[in-house]
């Protein structure tokens, strides 16, 4: 098999290339590459460049003012976003709730909900986890009762990224406890500004406000706020999950913070005050981590050929998630035990970005998990 991309990708490739070049703001490349914390404005700036640009959405139909991009020119073109040291678009509204309400929600859902996820005049965010229901989803305990043409919903969701700026919440929700557990979950649309919502900061071991509990306390949603039929949200949310997982990878990223450590270790000093680069321990850390980055590259690219066939990812997706994770995790190790005592000047470029990776093996599924759902699909366990 050859890997490689075709001539109108490559002529692809160099477009985009040089829309990011002419077109992201250098501030705002200069954080991220920093290593800063992005705030709601920082996001919104960038997501309304591609919004002029018609390139917000790659992966939806053209029916829904998306790209309709094929699954190789998806990854070109996150890819170059990242090399370039662009935000990543933030995938609650465009990668995760919009593609559920475009398959499953009803046409007044997707009328109402897909223009303004376009525009990034709604911000979403995931209610999933719970106290007691991260990996193990099927056992969450909020509850959404049935009064009327009202649900009345009451529980709490926790770890929710950005909640604290978020006009909408999509909710997995117990609606029924008869059965498998996986049976009686819905799929609900909630208003954060809705009466009894409430959100409580989790403050991060860096210092940074990112992840949330949000509270439920009677908080009324219409039914027509409900995705698909009752009960059966969980077909919804794995669905999302194949989508969040395959999106995991993070290639792009790896590869310009592998540049990050090449470039660390040529000027650092190690032992005997020469540079890193002259220790052959770490010139092998470095080369593993390089091979690494090969594996994963040649995974995506096979889960992307799969796509291309219209096959819905397998098990390769949860490859997929561990492979990214684990790199990613170990080249922000490495960075770290590079600069040494001298990470502490950098938080975030160096300590912020260690711990806030330390989750890549837990969000969208524990790496854990991940393993399990490979045995059982591989060795039929």
């Amino acid at each position: 098999m050859e890997w490689g991309f075709a001539p109108e990708e490559a002529a692809f490739r160099t477009e985009v290339r040089e829309f990011v070049r002419s077109k992201l703001p250098l501030e705002l490349r200069h954080k991220v590459v920093a290593g800063e914390a992005l705030g709601k404005a920082d996001y919104l700036a960038w997501h309304r460049i591609l919004h002029e640009r018609g390139w917000i959405a790659p992966n939806w139909p053209r029916a829904f003012g998306g790209c309709e991009w094929s699954a190789v020119r998806q990854h070109i073109f996150e890819e170059e976003c990242a090399l370039a040291g662009a935000p990543g678009i933030l995938p609650f509204g465009i990668r995760m709730v919009g593609p559920v309400i475009m398959k499953f929600g009803s046409a007044a859902q997707q009328q109402r909900f897909l223009p303004r996820i376009l525009s990034g005049e709604d911000w979403w965010c995931q209610g999933y986890s719970e106290p007691g229901a991260g990996s193990d989803l099927a056992s969450l305990r909020t509850r959404a009762e049935r009064r009327g043409e009202h649900y009345l919903v009451n529980g709490q969701k926790t770890w929710t990224t950005l909640a604290q700026h978020a006009d909408w919440i999509f909710c997995l929700v117990r609606t029924a406890t008869e059965g498998r557990p996986q049976e009686g979950i819905s799929f609900l649309l909630i208003d954060m500004q809705a009466k009894g919502v409430s959100v409580r900061p989790i403050i991060m071991l860096d210092g940074e406000h990112e992840i949330n509990e949000v509270w439920f306390e009677d908080v009324e949603v219409p039914i027509a706020n409900r995705v698909g039929e009752e009960n059966k949200g969980w077909t919804y949310a794995k669905y999302l999950l194949g989508h969040e997982r395959t999106g995991n990878a993070g290639v792009g990223y790896c590869r310009r913070w592998l540049a990050e450590l090449k470039a660390l270790a040529r000027r650092q000093p190690g032992n005997e005050g020469r540079p890193l680069a002259a220790d052959t321990r770490f010139r092998d850390r470095i080369a593993r981590l390089e091979i690494d980055l090969m594996a994963l590259e040649v995974m995506n690219l096979r889960v992307l050929a799969l796509e291309e066939q219209r096959h819905a990812p397998g098990p390769e997706a949860s490859m997929l998630k561990i492979m990214g994770s684990e790199l990613q995790q170990a080249l922000t190790e490495a960075t770290m035990h590079a600069l040494g005592h001298e990470a502490a000047p950098y938080p975030q470029a160096a300590t912020g970005r260690y711990l806030n990776f330390r989750k890549a093996s837990i969000y969208a599924g524990s790496n854990e998990i991940q393993r399990n759902i490979i045995t059982r699909h591989l060795l039929g366990f």
